[in-house]
């Protein structure tokens, strides 16, 4: 099972010199992808349209563009573009962040040695502006038992380090219509229900932390959607009372708190 797809979306907030760099390092893998999905998530920029209409120009049998009529969220872009996959292995990635040249070929290599896999993430490097300027790296849970502990509070995956299997990711019902944490959710509901799950315990992706990404956690919206996602496990069954409460307080005074303490307790408890 040496074919796959890359998944994608983009948005016309995003940055078409980090687009540029995303799809250049799809490309550049040392086990070439057999599909590049890029779901237009609404109507983009006309410099984000002219970065994918010149790749698409000269990779035409491997691009696979979907252009959706207006913004309807990540998490359900994604499941449009998961109908159109044409490999059961499918390869998440963000159009801000940078792939090591030997991510893909690192996790085919997990998916051959275990036919019972259905996700396969690993661990992150976080930078600032520059791929040499590591500014954390984010270690995840390696086996399944540990990744099922870990979600029922927290992420155990990277989401954009992930590949998975299409026909499990649809036998759970794909992504949520959530503006955030549909990748906390998808998972979550996945490894609840027996799905296999393994983390690869080095780093294959470079993923960009800088002051947007801060901004983004620091919004309510983002810690009610974690809040109700962690709920939401505690009323299926997966998590416990008291992860909740957990992640209740943890998220209240993450959001509560001021911007630079926040950054340094992920720095200094959150991040490696």
């Amino acid at each position: 099972m040496d074919k796959y797809s890359f998944l994608m979306s983009v948005y016309h907030k995003e940055k078409p010199e980090y687009l540029k760099l995303s799809i250049e390092s799809m490309l550049e893998q040392t086990c070439k992808p057999d599909e590049i999905i890029i779901v237009k998530d609404g109507p983009l920029t006309k410099e984000l349209d002219d970065v994918i209409d010149f790749y698409y120009s000269k990779n035409k049998k491997i691009f696979t563009i979907i252009p959706l009529e207006k913004n309807i969220g990540l998490g359900l872009a994604l499941n449009e573009g998961l109908k159109v996959a044409r490999n059961e292995l499918v390869a998440r990635m963000d159009s801000d962040d940078i792939c090591k040249p030997n991510r893909c070929e690192e996790q085919l290599k997990v998916f051959k040695e275990n036919k019972n896999l259905s996700i396969c993430g690993s661990n992150i490097d976080e930078f600032n502006g520059d791929i040499n300027n590591i500014t954390g790296h984010r270690v995840v849970p390696e086996k399944s038992e540990e990744i099922y502990n870990f979600s029922k509070r927290r992420s155990a995956f990277n989401h954009p380090t992930v590949m998975y299997k299409k026909t499990e990711v649809l036998k759970n019902n794909g992504y949520s219509n959530l503006r955030r944490n549909q990748d906390v959710d998808l998972f979550g509901r996945m490894i609840f229900s027996g799905c296999e799950a393994y983390n690869i315990q080095d780093s294959l992706l470079w993923f960009r932390s800088d002051d947007d990404l801060a901004k983004r956690r620091k919004s309510w919206e983002n810690s009610k959607s974690y809040i109700n996602t962690i709920k939401k496990f505690w009323k299926m069954g997966f998590s416990s009372f008291s992860d909740y409460l957990v992640v209740l307080v943890g998220q209240t005074g993450m959001f509560l708190m001021p911007v630079k303490l926040q950054h340094l307790i992920y720095k200094k408890f959150l991040r490696k």
